[in-house]
């Protein structure tokens, strides 16, 4: 199994939702986050080709992103996990994964810090973060069978920006 993690695009900040009246689980993507996040998928294919399996945290910033890598992909969201909420725990999300062992490639959309804090736990073991996930951005990860502590390899990480380049939409 590979995993595509990545991180959900430019929303709405906290200040400014609570002005609107909404909580932070339902933070929007802005506008400007929608057309960035609609370029890094399109560069995402690039070096991503196909994705298995999509899914994202239930909060509405990474539940909107992950249905725009899904119409750049022409494929749906297939799932919706606390798993992937910003304090679910890594047992929960190995649990969640190795129910879909039998995908090639997991997409997973969510939020910082959790997702460069698994991506770290996944490969080294660590609890304390080794990466940056940029908004928009995201890393691949390879596993000799399933995902679990210390044993992913970081096959790349790119930027929103490196990603919007891939896709000629420059930086």
């Amino acid at each position: 199994m590979n995993l595509l993690i990545i991180r959900h695009g430019v929303a709405q900040e906290k200040v400014d939702a609570g002005k609107a009246g909404d909580i932070d689980d339902r933070r929007a993507l802005t506008p400007d986050g929608r057309t960035k996040m609609a370029h890094a998928a399109e560069g995402l294919r690039e070096v991503a080709p196909e994705i298995s399996f999509l899914a994202s945290s239930p909060l509405l910033r990474a539940h909107e992103s992950a249905e725009i890598i899904a119409r750049a992909y022409g494929i749906d969201v297939r799932s919706t996990t606390d798993a992937l909420l910003p304090n679910a725990s890594f047992d929960e999300f190995i649990e969640w994964a190795n129910d879909r062992s039998e995908q090639s490639i997991v997409a997973i959309v969510g939020h910082e810090p959790h997702l460069s804090t698994l991506a770290t736990w996944l490969m080294c073991g660590g609890k304390e973060s080794r990466i940056t996930l940029e908004k928009g951005g995201a890393c691949f990860l390879s596993f000799d069978g399933v995902p679990k502590r210390s044993a992913g390899k970081l096959e790349w990480l790119l930027q929103p920006d490196q990603l919007r380049a891939l896709a000629g939409r420059g930086w």
